[in-house]
């Protein structure tokens, strides 16, 4: 590539929608290497001229960010959604120059010392609390990047960032890649006995992706691989043990081998962490985690663990035991010693048989263009707005990839989202998630102020259109739209002028989980699932003893669901607190003793969980993941507001959703969470609600 084409390169343009169609990932290193360089320059003139005031700090200093969070965010999002082995090589050639430059941009003594001196100047008392917080989490989040140390520790610090960065990339490639890696090929209709047409379809797609151009449905041959909507039904339904033992014992133990091998970039990444708490004063990786989380310490975070794992515990216990039971009255042999590869399958047949309905039986209601129609209109009954399509707007990385509008009540937009709904096992990585795209923020140009608009990533992973047939959801699916969808709304609807406190940013991690879970409850809330649960050929609307049995089966082996939360969490928080890398345990063997008290099936000895556990070695949850269920504890009693004043009361349901989104929504992290909480409720949180609605508060009393 010649100099003279340098400045057209899409991922310099700095501003608005991403230029998807035109980004190639040859560009993304010169990009990078123009960009880093100009970002260098700009910071040396902002530390030249830096004064302790908004004008002279904040704003230049998030412009500078901004254009690199731009340009980065879009080679990121790209790595999830369209991940190539030449943009790999681009990104990991790329990542220790921009981590480099943020330990820069991080450790700035002069921009920390103006930041102080911000704080104890006399126009401190003029700002807004929502510019106290950002210049106030500035300066903790510059102690927390390092500010205070100097010479070798400054170093190691940065050494240490680079390699966990370079990390999680490699432990993400590796899950990535393992997954991909396995596949099951049936060519017998008694290899396939049990899985219903939906698996059956898919299965045949993938064979024919794979080259067996002729595979139908009905005679195959079938392909089934460890990518979630093609290995969850297969574990429900399949009536081959043998084969669910198979594909459970891959599933269990990707990325835990050979070159893909993640337990060594485990102990590497937690003796790192421990070592990166250790400089900057912490006693281990969990205390530094906390010290901007909503949670005060470790302590808070294992009680309302313990609270919620001595709830549970002996409903799963109960679980099983009725599982096995059922087992038995079916004449499984196997039904004294139910193995982790039976507990899907005869779980599925319980709930069957208890609520007589199968999931699959539901999917016809739900395809997804009526399943948005549904949730967008809930969201105009709950907070008065509305959702239309802008396809063709803007570019995007795939021709699945939809993209829509938000208008407030007087029809002004106020915020977009793409949305890519469908699972791409060979480029995409697994999971669903809520990225952001563009900020909200005031724009002065030349004197002129105007908004810009926030726009988010909503990404999926569901079950794609096959044979001709719209992409028919489960209801778990469902769910998890419509929980991506909490966290597109705290992004968009935020009424937070400044980019570093709207949305989703500055808001505590164990907090941001708050309005993506309050979402999923409204998937049982009787006028938004009527509002969607149509068939796709004849448009009936769901029947009623399917409502009925939803809501009944709502709570099915919740106390299993809740422990294995409790499991993950309280292993997350372990590793990160007591833990000592290179002591007597290993990682894996920590995860088997707390299973003990955590799981009421043991793993196996094989069962390499951790090696696929992107949240805490690869995304943003270590010493985090108890989030969820912290959350979780918030969202359902966010919730619970809407029952007491009354669901079937629409005037005070669209009452008490204005609330929620001029307090939860709209103040973003200009506030203090739980001053955000209590201005929507009236007080603290109580886990009340949340053992209520899984059906556990007569267990924990």
């Amino acid at each position: 590539m010649s100099a003279a084409t340098i400045p057209q390169n899409p991922l310099l343009k700095g501003t608005g929608l991403p230029p998807f169609t035109e980004i190639q990932a040859e560009q993304v290193i010169p990009a990078f290497q123009q960009l880093l360089k100009e970002l260098d320059e700009e910071l040396a003139t902002l530390e030249a001229n830096a004064q302790p005031t908004w004008s002279g700090l904040v704003e230049p200093l998030e412009k500078l960010t901004e254009r690199l969070t731009w340009s980065w965010g879009i080679v990121s999002h790209l790595m999830g959604v369209k991940n190539s082995p030449q943009l790999r090589e681009a990104y990991e050639t790329v990542q220790p120059e921009v981590v480099q430059f943020s330990n820069k941009l991080g450790q700035s003594q002069v921009i920390y010392n103006a930041f102080k001196q911000f704080r104890a100047s006399d126009t401190w008392a003029t700002l807004e609390p929502a510019q106290q917080r950002i210049i106030e989490t500035a300066i903790r989040d510059a102690e927390l990047s390092g500010v205070g140390l100097s010479g070798e520790a400054r170093d190691r610090f940065n050494a240490i960032q680079m390699e966990l960065a370079e990390l999680s990339t490699k432990f993400s490639n590796h899950v990535l890649d393992a997954t991909k890696a396995f596949s099951l090929n049936l060519i017998t209709k008694a290899e396939v006995d049990g899985l219903p047409q939906s698996s059956l379809s898919l299965a045949a797609q993938a064979a024919r992706a794979a080259g067996e151009e002729n595979a139908t449905p009905e005679n195959g041959p079938w392909r089934i691989t460890l990518d979630f909507p093609s290995y969850g039904p297969f574990m429900q339904h399949s009536t081959r043990r043998d084969l669910r033992e198979q594909l459970y014992k891959a599933y269990v133990t990707r990325a835990s081998s050979g070159e893909l091998d993640n337990n060594p970039l485990i102990a590497r990444i937690l003796e790192l962490r421990q070592e990166l708490a250790n400089l900057l004063g912490y006693k281990n990786f969990a205390e530094l985690s906390l010290a901007s989380k909503m949670a005060p310490n470790v302590a808070a975070v294992e009680a309302l663990l313990e609270e919620l794992r001595s709830a549970s515990y002996d409903a799963a216990v109960k679980e099983l035991a009725e599982l096995k039971a059922f087992a038995a009255t079916k004449g499984a042999a196997e039904a004294q010693d139910l193995k982790h590869w039976d507990i899907s399958f005869w779980a599925e047949r319980q709930r069957e048989a208890k609520f007589s309905f199968t999931t699959e039986e539901l999917r016809p209601y739900f395809p997804l263009p009526q399943v948005l129609d549904g949730l967008f209109g809930l969201v105009k009954r709950l907070f008065g707005v509305t959702v239309t399509p802008a396809d063709g707007q803007a570019p995007v990385w795939h021709e699945d990839v939809r993209y829509f509008q938000i208008a407030d009540e007087t029809g002004k937009p106020i915020a977009y989202f793409y949305l890519d709904p469908y699972s791409r096992p060979a480029e995409k990585r697994g999971g669903a998630w809520m990225d952001v795209c563009i900020n909200r923020s005031k724009i002065n140009d030349n004197g002129a102020t105007s908004v810009r608009l926030p726009v988010a990533y909503l990404v999926c992973n569901q079950t794609p259109p096959v044979d001709g047939k719209p992409s028919l959801m489960t209801f778990y699916e469902v769910e998890t739209l419509f929980h991506e969808f909490g966290h597109g709304l705290h992004h968009m609807l935020t009424q937070v002028d400044y980019s570093s406190a709207a949305g989703v940013n500055n808001v505590e991690w164990d907090a941001v989980e708050l309005p993506s879970q309050f979402m999923e409850n409204w998937c049982y809330e009787r006028p938004t699932l009527f509002g969607m649960a149509k068939h796709y050929e004849t448009g009936e609307p769901l029947p009623e003893h399917y409502y009925q049995k939803l809501l009944a089966a709502r709570n099915y082996m919740s106390g299993s669901a809740t422990l294995r939360q409790i499991h993950f969490s309280t292993v997350d928080i372990e590793l990160h607190d007591r833990y000592l890398p290179g002591g007597d345990e290993t990682p894996a063997q920590v995860r088997q003793r707390i299973a003990k008290t955590t799981t009421v099936l043991p793993p196996l000895p094989e069962d390499s969980f951790l090696c696929a556990f992107g949240h805490i070695f690869e995304g943003g949850y270590a010493a985090g993941y108890y989030s969820y269920k912290w959350a979780e504890v918030l969202s359902a009693d966010a919730f619970a507001a809407f029952e007491e004043a009354g669901l079937d009361d629409e005037a005070a349901v669209q009452a008490t959703g204005r609330r929620y989104r001029d307090t939860v929504l709209a103040l973003g992290g200009s506030q203090h969470p739980m001053e955000i909480f209590k201005a929507f409720r009236g007080r603290e949180p109580s886990t009340v609600s949340l053992l209520r609605h899984n059906g556990l508060l007569n267990t924990a009393a």
